[in-house]
Order: structure tokens, then sequence, then C-alpha cells
């Protein structure tokens, strides 16, 4: 498959028709049908189901749309780190994180090496683990901060001086909102909202000493903001982490700690033996400082 012809496809899946993404990219209609049914016939599969009016993607035509995407992204990513001059420090760093004061580090350093380098950009996209996972392999991200026990073998890292202590998100007028801290056995009975991590003897599981199918799990997120809507909706309790849903003022959420304290430590991770552009070389230099300086008290 030629970038070409995944730029077309990809046009006309934001279209939605033929017609539109024939105008849109300057083709004449029955050259973009061909060159869409040859990509078929090379695929071996159906990727769209042409109506009247608009077209639908078949189950392999929504994976290849993921997938150009990425693919696309890619391209755009390595040609904007080959073109940059050897004269100048300049370029897109790409970080993908979990939802974490610890960002604050990351803005520091970004802010210092702006200083120097203000034609250094940033883009921090947020996911759990799972979503930073997928995109460092796939080359879409530099670096990644993660909370989970890190494969040495796949990646270096950087551990930052910073713990992010769990808790319990709820309802101010909910009937533990009075607790000073919550204890496993406090929530047995209660329906739980779970990072969708989370799993039968990791760090939550182990705290409650409850498997998940013993617990009724009333449902997962993999962003605290939309954990933080079901909770105002009474749907149950989740698991959160401090700092990072306000819980002040006229807010009707409270976070009240776990007992005993159960804390997360972060990592900003990369891929092993990544070769990275001067720009994101300076920046994992002013993060390194960061932390190092960062005080231990």
């Amino acid at each position: 498959m030629e970038l070409r012809v995944l730029q077309y496809f990809l046009a006309v899946t934001r279209e939605r028709s033929i017609s539109g993404a024939a105008e849109s990219l300057h083709l004449s209609q029955p050259t973009l049908s061909r060159q869409l049914k040859d990509m078929e016939e090379e695929l071996g599969k159906q990727l769209m189901i042409r109506g009247n009016r608009k077209i639908t993607l078949t189950e392999e035509g929504m994976i290849l749309r993921k997938r150009t995407e990425e693919i696309l992204e890619l391209v755009q990513k390595t040609e904007q780190e080959i073109t940059v001059s050897n004269d100048i420090i300049e370029g897109d760093i790409y970080i993908g994180a979990g939802e974490s004061d610890a960002v604050s580090l990351i803005a520091k350093a970004a802010r210092k090496l702006q200083a120097q380098h203000p034609d250094i950009h940033y883009h921090i996209s947020s996911g759990d683990s799972i979503d930073i996972f997928e995109s460092l392999d796939k080359g879409l991200i530099d670096f990644g901060l993660v909370f989970d026990t890190i494969d040495t073998s796949k990646y270096e890292y950087l551990k930052f001086p910073l713990k992010d202590t769990y808790g319990i998100l709820m309802k101010k007028n909910a009937p533990m909102a009075d607790k000073e801290y919550i204890c496993p056995e406090d929530l047995w009975d209660k329906p739980l909202i779970f990072n969708r991590n989370t799993k039968d003897g990791g760090l939550l599981t182990t705290w409650l000493r409850k498997n998940l199918s013993e617990i009724n799990v009333a449902a997962t997120y993999n962003l605290l903001f939309n954990a933080s809507l079901m909770v105002k909706e009474g749907l149950g309790y989740a698991f959160a982490l401090d700092k990072i849903i306000n819980t002040a003022g006229d807010s009707n959420l409270c976070f009240i700690p776990c007992q005993p304290e159960l804390t997360a430590e972060m990592y900003l991770i990369w891929k092993k033996y990544q070769i990275f552009p001067k720009a994101t070389g300076k920046f994992l230099k002013i993060i390194q400082d960061v932390v190092d300086s960062y005080p231990t008290n």
C-alpha cells in the first residue's frame, strides 16, 4: 500500500463519501474509486460499503482507518525529526502521561528548556498505562509517565521523586464521608469504580484483600475525570489518586485516603536503545536535572 492511497482512504472516511473526498483531494471520482478498489483487491478485504448517500466502513475498514491514522502521524513525526537543521535545536516532543501531579515536573522541565530553545514544542496526551505503552511501542510518543512496574528489557526509565497517594473519591453526603481514612473492609460491600488496568494480585486488589470476583465492580475508567462524573451520579466509590479531582469549595465530592497507606511510584520511560533528535535529547537532560535537584523532604 502506498502512503498516497492511505491518505485517500482517510479522506473518504472523513468525508463519508467518495464524491466529497474526491473534491477535497482535487481528484476525479472515477480515479479515486479505482484507487480504493485496487487497495481492497490488494488486501483481499472489503473496506467500505457504498450507499446512495454515504459510505460505511466494514470491521476491516475501521481497523485500517485506525492504523492509517497512526501510520501517517508517525510519518509526519519522522519527517519533522529528519528535516530539522543541524544548527538549530527545534522540533516537537510527544509525551503520554497518566493523570498525576508529577506532570508538574514535566512542565517545569519544558519551561526551562523553552527559555533556551523557544522553537521546541510540547504535545502531552492523557491516558492510562495501556494507552501509553501502546503509543510508546508504536513510536507515536517519545516518553511516557506511568505508575506500572517497568519492563527494563524494553524501556529505560527515570524514577520521579514523587509519590501519589491512593484514596476513595465519594460524594460528601456519602455514609463514609466523615471518616479520616478508608480501610479495606469499609469497601467490601460497596459498589466500586476501578481504573480499567486493575487486576487480581495488583496493587489495589492486594490492598483490598479481595479478588475482583468477590466485590461489586460497578464500573471501570481510564481517565479519572470520567470516574468523578460517575461518582457524582451516585454510581459508586472510585479508587483515585490525590490532587487530580478538585474536591474543595462547592464541589460535592470528597477524597479520603486509604489506610494502610497506598501509594504509587511514578516513572518517566522511553524505548530502550532509542536514538533521540536533538530537541528530545535536550529535554531528557533537563528533566534529569529537575529530578536530581528536587527536594527529598
